[in-house]
């Protein structure tokens, strides 16, 4: 794991390698510019302080009638039989396209905020939301990492994803998880200080430059995604038919 020191020379443009594989962290923290001053130095810190972003992505309750995981779902498939069976292959797919979530754009399934800097995004108890870093990252092929939550907010109910993995390379803001397990209601606002990143070195064999390219890369507002089942979990799936 890295302490303030090592992070802030792997983010100094002259370091050797520099050019080729670079890290970036924008804005940087001004605990990390180089020459660290004495506090900085010497405070024994081992991770990066991260700061809410301006977008926000929550889910529409009401207009979800479930979340499947993969298609065909069981359901799916049950649907499917049985309009085949009565011959009701046109009235089925109406079905399906109206209340199977794969068929769903995920513009439908959740709505977009944003919230302008100075103003707060209320966070009622037990209720989820997908936030984004303000800091822009680009890590070098030979460095990882992992976001944790703040025990500061922890403490009042506030959590986000647990060791969230940051894979080498990655390139972006970071989306993060935002639930409120508390009974009170939480305030949150954009440019606050909301979880930490804690770096460290991955061995690479030679001159191995390869990076993360996940579908979650060189974004800007949090995504949703979409699971995708493997060819073992399709197998087992069908196991049963």
């Amino acid at each position: 794991m890295l302490k303030h020191r090592e992070i802030a020379n792997w983010l100094n443009p002259a370091r050797k390698g520099f050019k080729g594989d670079p890290f970036y962290i924008v804005p940087c923290p001004p605990s990390l510019v180089l020459p660290l001053g004495a506090e900085a130095a010497e405070d024994g810190a081992a991770s990066i302080d991260l700061r809410l972003g301006t977008w926000f992505l929550s889910m529409h309750q009401t207009r979800t009638p479930l979340l499947e995981i993969s298609e065909p779902s069981e359901l799916s498939r049950r649907l499917r039989t049985a309009a085949g069976a009565l011959g009701l292959d046109e009235s089925a797919r109406d079905v399906l396209k109206k209340h199977l979530i794969f068929h769903i754009r995920d513009g439908r399934l959740a709505r977009s905020y944003h919230v302008r800097f100075g103003e707060d995004f209320i966070l009622h108890p037990r209720s989820f939301v997908l936030g984004v870093t303000l800091e822009w990252l680009r890590l070098p092929s030979s460095l990882g990492g992992y976001v944790t939550g703040r025990s500061s907010w922890g403490r009042r109910g506030l959590v986000i994803a647990t060791a969230m993995g940051v894979h080498p390379g990655f390139t972006g803001c970071l989306t993060l998880e935002l639930a409120n397990l508390g009974d009170v209601p939480i305030s949150i606002r954009p440019g606050m200080t909301i979880g930490q990143l804690f770096l460290h070195k991955v061995d690479i064999n030679g001159k191995d430059k390869s990076v993360d390219q996940s579908g979650f890369s060189c974004k800007r507002a949090p995504q949703l995604g979409r699971p995708q089942p493997d060819e073992i979990a399709r197998k087992l799936a069908n196991a049963s038919l």
